[in-house]
């Protein structure tokens, strides 16, 4: 399915090196095409470069030109680094390679995150599941590079009500959510490996989502389904895979460190003797009954407490607003880098209500 989405809403970037000689005609044509946007800003990222592995640069010219020629090694700066073209765009835009580009893109991380730890991080594969929440956490993971691979999953398509919290443009009303932030990542890094699951997580593909090429090692579970919420659980259990869920209401975080403890029961317990067996056969009503033991509802927010009787009466859906999204999208982030690095995360279920945390001072 992802093939196939990809010739209707292309998500992967395309890279073209000078020093190939097919790579080097594609470029001329791409550079012929008026309907081509380039951005070629090389000696900018160079200097800067330059200015990362020698924090001490004075910015003189000629010590400027003697390490750029240095780091150019006889190449010009048109076919020093890489040529990026994103089809969806139509831009082509002349950046630093590989190695050098995530020098410079993380340099600013230091020494928050060591390079030994960026190291380790670039090891690490991290499924999101859910891309309204998720998108946030997603973004904010590839800024930081808290993981060498992201898997998204998400069936839905963007709505014009979902931009009181997505950060993305009128534009991309109708496309699928998990390219929206396939492109925007590629947009920031386009090294960093991204893979979507378009029709979301089912009982057909999970294996694929969670072990797939590559057991997952960590899973950040955001969506809206009730079974997905659950069935996800379940069977990053049984390949003890650490869940962290955000639901941005007061700021709460979930942690279920199934790496640590094969045999905690998912969700804290809150679900008593719910098993994978008996979730199809849940009635509405019980559906419901069970949500609410796990958001917990006696600990919603006010404002939460008095939207839930209006679903479908008044409002349409639960009520989320961006700032609690971007918030949790840097809990989570920060959570997770902790849990991939291997710091003492302990399962449990934390808020960070800022409502509260004034309140109280």
């Amino acid at each position: 399915m992802s093939e196939s989405i990809e010739v209707k809403f292309p998500y992967r970037p395309a890279f073209i090196r000078v020093i190939d000689e097919n790579d080097r005609e594609e470029l001329v044509n791409l550079k012929k095409n008026e309907a081509v946007f380039i951005y070629d800003e090389i000696d900018r990222q160079i200097k800067e470069l330059i200015k990362c592995r020698f924090p001490s640069f004075s910015g003189d010219e000629h010590e400027y030109k003697a390490l750029s020629e240095d780091i150019l090694d006889g190449r010009s700066t048109e076919e020093f680094g890489v040529w990026v073209y994103y089809p969806w765009r139509k831009t082509l835009v002349h950046i630093l390679d590989e190695e050098e580009f995530v020098e410079v893109r993380t340099n600013r991380n230091q020494l928050k995150i060591t390079k030994e730890e960026s190291a380790e991080l670039s090891k690490k594969k991290v499924g999101i599941i859910g891309l309204s929440v998720g998108q946030s956490i997603a973004l904010t993971m590839a800024m930081e590079r808290t993981c060498g691979l992201l898997r998204l999953a998400d069936f839905d398509e963007l709505d014009l009500s979902n931009l009181n919290r997505l950060r993305t443009g009128v534009f991309n009303l109708s496309v699928p959510k998990v390219v929206i932030a396939a492109r925007e990542i590629a947009e920031i890094d386009p090294f960093l490996a991204i893979e979507i699951f378009p029709l979301g997580v089912n009982t057909g593909n999970y294996a694929d989502f969670l072990n797939g090429d590559g057991k997952l090692d960590l899973l950040v579970e955001v969506c809206d389904s009730f079974e997905v919420k659950l069935e996800s659980r379940f069977r990053a259990k049984e390949l003890q895979i650490p869940v962290v869920m955000d639901t941005n209401d007061r700021g709460m975080l979930d942690i279920e460190r199934f790496d640590l403890e094969p045999e905690r029961p998912i969700l804290h317990g809150l679900i008593e003797d719910l098993t994978l067996e008996k979730l199809p056969q849940l009635s509405g009503e019980e559906r419901m009954s069970y949500l609410m033991k796990i958001v917990d509802a006696a600990k919603l927010s006010d404002r939460m407490k008095r939207s839930l009787p209006e679903i479908r009466r008044t409002i349409s859906s639960w009520p989320q607003l961006a700032s609690e999204v971007v918030l949790g999208g840097a809990i989570t982030t920060s959570v997770s880098r902790m849990i991939l690095l291997g710091n003492q995360v302990k399962s449990g279920r934390y808020y960070c209500d800022i409502e509260e945390l004034l309140n109280n001072n």
